[in-house]
């Protein structure tokens, strides 16, 4: 802010310590303005198995960097599976193919699946400890313990993190001993701003941070690919609008009004992986290729939400009610897998997956086999289709009443509804 003129008549000395604390709430506003722009950077302390420690941003290779971003890996262990009886059990036949995370898959009746993917917001995460070159047990901040391993380079990759004494150094996961994740400290702050815009598609638009090609999320970070005069390399930070032009082409409009129409790369035509946005009203979306329209990026001067913000999450609780109207309350372990609140429901729309936090939903309704209506707390609804939460290809739901030994089991096709309490 510009200091206000004095008088010119009026000679009275300002204090030392009136101007030393004026200086230093010039400075207080500046570290909040670098803090806004940072709280949402995973922040963290590694240690390695040689005994050295660092502290500062993590980085998932080139992707993941912020606390809404998702880990995947696969769950080792499916306690719940024990809990339904053989003789209990859908004597499902035939195939059903369904989409999770971009991946179609052929799902096999008559048997519960043998393993299933764990996905948490890096939020909910309290600390790692890794166990092999591809596994790793997780503690989330409820205390519950997950082993996992494989699936994707979260287990198993290189982190980049930005120590606050050495600079950055890019670690490999079998030199890592273990990783705590914890707030930045107070006027932490990056050169670099992430990526935030509003994304139109055919069912419509959404609009939050923005991470292409599951990759690029920061300023900094690189769109390849050919234009008429030879290959560019473009910080994303420069761009204004991508234009989808079919299957083979982008029109790329950056901040300073040229245009350029770019090809041969995955940035930029139908090989690219998704493009994933943190919308608030439904978690994160991953957008493909078909269904993408364009992007129009702006700077928001926030980063998202920082690590305090993602709270202790309960299990998960409410009400289920049968095509019959019989109903039955307690706490839940939804397709005989999911019984926290930060785990995930997963459903498409067209070429549009949604991955839901569970503690962001109100109620689901069976649609049939193939789908459900899906009513979030904030008031919309989606009628989701394909991934296993939404479909016959859901194991079933396990209530587990007060006074009862056992839990209440209930097939898939025989649920009307589910309503969770808060």
């Amino acid at each position: 802010m510009p200091a206000r003129p004095m008088p010119s008549k009026i000679l009275i000395p300002i204090p030392a310590f009136l101007f030393l604390l004026a200086l230093g709430a010039t400075g207080l506003d500046a570290q909040e303005a670098g803090a806004s722009n940072s709280e949402g950077r995973i922040y963290g302390t590694i240690e390695t198995r040689s005994g050295s420690t660092y502290s500062g941003f993590l980085r998932w290779g080139t992707q993941e960097a912020y606390w809404d971003d998702l880990f995947h890996s696969l769950k080792e262990e499916l306690p719940y599976m024990d809990e339904v009886d053989e003789d209990e059990r859908d004597g499902r036949r035939g195939s059903r193919r369904i989409r999770i995370l971009g991946y179609r898959i052929n799902v096999n009746g008559g048997d519960f699946a043998s393993s299933r993917i764990f996905i948490a917001r890096f939020g909910d995460i309290e600390s790692i400890e890794v166990t092999g070159d591809s596994d790793a047990e997780l503690t989330m901040k409820s205390g519950v313990v997950y082993k996992v391993s494989g699936y994707s380079d979260d287990v198993g990759g290189e982190i980049h993190i930005e120590d606050d004494s050495v600079g950055g150094i890019d670690l490999k996961w079998n030199r890592i001993e273990s990783i705590r994740f914890q707030a930045a400290p107070r006027g932490a702050a990056t050169d670099e701003f992430r990526l935030y815009g509003r994304v139109s598609t055919d069912i419509g638009d959404f609009v939050g941070y923005v991470q292409w090609d599951k990759e690029e999320c920061m300023s900094g970070d690189k769109l390849d690919g050919d234009s008429d005069d030879g290959d560019v390399s473009v910080p994303m930070g420069r761009i204004a609008k991508i234009e989808r032009r079919g299957r083979r082409s982008s029109v790329v409009i950056l901040k300073d009004g040229r245009e350029m129409r770019l090809r041969g790369s995955n940035d930029v035509n139908h090989e690219n992986r998704g493009i994933y946005v943190e919308d608030e009203r439904y978690g994160r979306v991953l957008i493909h290729w078909d269904e993408f329209n364009d992007v129009a990026f702006e700077e928001n001067g926030k980063s998202g939400r920082g690590y305090d913000d993602y709270k202790k999450s309960g299990e998960l609780s409410g009400t289920v009610v049968d095509k019959d109207g019989k109903e039955s309350s307690g706490r839940i372990v939804y397709d005989i897998d999911e019984s926290e609140g930060w785990e995930m429901l997963n459903g498409s729309v067209n070429d549009v997956e949604y991955n839901i936090p569970f503690q962001m939903i109100e109620r689901i309704e069976s649609m049939g086999s193939d789908g459900s209506l899906v009513v979030l707390r904030g008031g919309e609804e989606i009628e989701l289709e394909e991934g296993q939460d939404v479909s016959d290809s859901n194991d079933g739901l396990l209530v587990y009443e007060d006074g009862r030994e056992r839990p209440v089991y209930f097939e898939w096709d025989t649920i009307r509804e589910i309503r969770f309490n808060r």
